[in-house]
């Protein structure tokens, strides 16, 4: 779930951290210290609201000896702390999410988890899609240390009200034929700034539409001998010089995701279009309950990819390995997957339900009565998995750094971009 941009680049060198952290920690502060004899606290530590809530009730009805209490942290924030809670040994949940941009850092150091395979997971992998399960494995395949939740299959969610003033189509077919690629949804946001008179932008954030390209493309910012490559990368130098061309024209609101400005935009009207993956339907309509009806969802310029996503995991310290595992084996299984999808939009990632009625026909009368069952499984069906690499979210996080000092008018492109791979290198 949740993939972000931030503009705030998360300690470099955190799989080295973790592999040179004191290995005579080995007593933990064990998570679920402190149980009466017989009752047994799992602790899951979230990033933002993934929709468990009910989920949470249901299970422990059906479990009374199981208390399960959540905790929730800033996105950049959850990580930071994971990792320093997993070099320390001590103060990490029992059950902890890690989004897709950060998994492979954790993958390098399977030692600091419970090896699912070991405690049940061994004959699920044909649950998941073959490289969600994939991500999660140790580097050797000796290991699986996280249970995919969410995948990420993108869409761009558009506001009519704010097409049909500029004079652009509003109907969802019409508006997906206006950017078969990026440089169609660069030329329509032109358009749009040029009918617009009210002081709205295009979109909302240049790392998004940064991060969306590169996702797309059969090779992102690592090769698979975990070099960075964005200097090389082709692709990588297009999105760069589309997402300038678009931020010079001043089409970005110059947001950053999930800081209390993007949460207020959306409420706001603000902006026209955003990068939309399915669990990105949850936010706006929660930071947006009077736009109900104005907005809809459109396919995304230059076809599939997949943005966000996340697993659950054990961190080693914890106590309770076997009831955490049967609990997140049960809460990442095909039914209660397709639950959340009903309540938050968070796209399963288990492919029995893509033939499902009930999440293929699901509709929501928010997004202008978007078939977004059918629109998001059609999508999750043609991604092509991407090569993540070991600090693949820090990769991301420093280009989305440069593309803001352009924003702020710090910097121009050609500087940004020379501190973008000056900052890389102090990366690898």
């Amino acid at each position: 779930m949740r993939a972000t941009w931030t503009r705030r680049v998360l300690a470099a060198g955190i799989a080295a951290g973790l592999l040179g952290a004191a290995a005579a920690c080995d007593s933990g502060d064990g998570s679920g210290d402190g149980d009466d004899a017989g009752d047994i606290t799992l602790t899951v530590g979230l990033f933002g609201d993934f929709g468990f809530g009910p989920l949470y009730e249901e299970y422990m009805d059906m479990h009374p000896e199981i208390t399960i209490e959540e905790r929730i942290a800033e996105f950049a924030d959850h990580h930071t702390n994971l990792t320093q809670r997993l070099a320390t040994n001590t103060g990490a949940a029992d059950i902890e999410a890690v989004e897709v941009g950060f998994i492979s850092q954790f993958t390098a150091v399977p030692d600091r988890f419970h090896n699912l395979l070991e405690l049940g997971a061994a004959s699920l992998s044909d649950r998941w899609l073959d490289w969600k399960w994939q991500q999660a494995l140790a580097q050797d395949g000796s290991a699986l240390i996280g249970l995919g939740t969410d995948v990420g299959g993108m869409g761009i969610c558009y506001r009519t009200d704010l097409f049909e003033a500029a004079g652009l189509p509003t109907e969802r077919d019409q508006v997906s034929a206006l950017w078969p690629g990026w440089d169609d949804y660069v030329d329509t946001g032109r358009d749009y700034l040029a009918a617009s008179d009210d002081g709205t932008f295009f979109f909302e954030s240049s790392g998004q539409m940064f991060r969306a390209m590169v996702e797309q493309a059969p090779v992102g910012v690592y090769d698979t001998d975990n070099n960075i490559i964005a200097d090389s990368n082709p692709e990588v130098l297009r999105a760069w010089d589309t997402t300038v061309e678009a931020i010079d024209a001043g089409m970005s609101n110059q947001l950053t995701a999930f800081t209390p400005e993007w949460t207020a935009a959306f409420g706001q009207g603000t902006f026209a279009t955003i990068i939309c993956p399915a669990w990105m339907t949850a936010y706006i309509e929660t930071n947006a309950p009077e736009a109900s009806g104005l907005w809809d969802v459109a396919a995304v310029p230059g076809g599939a990819g997949n943005m966000g996503g996340s697993h659950l995991v054990l961190p080693a310290q914890g106590d309770h390995p076997e009831e955490a595992y049967a609990f997140i084996e049960w809460l990442t299984a095909p039914e209660q997957q397709l639950k959340v999808f009903q309540e938050t939009g968070n796209f399963p990632s288990t492919p029995e339900l893509y033939e499902n009625p009930e999440m293929t026909g699901l509709r929501k009368a928010y997004f202008n009565d978007a078939p977004i069952g059918e629109i998001f499984t059609e999508s999750a069906l043609q991604i092509e998995p991407q090569y993540q690499g070991p600090l693949q979210g820090d990769v991301l996080a420093t280009i989305g750094q440069g593309l803001a000092r352009i924003e702020d008018g710090a910097q121009t492109p050609d500087e940004a971009w020379a501190q973008v791979l000056s900052d890389l290198e102090s990366l690898s």
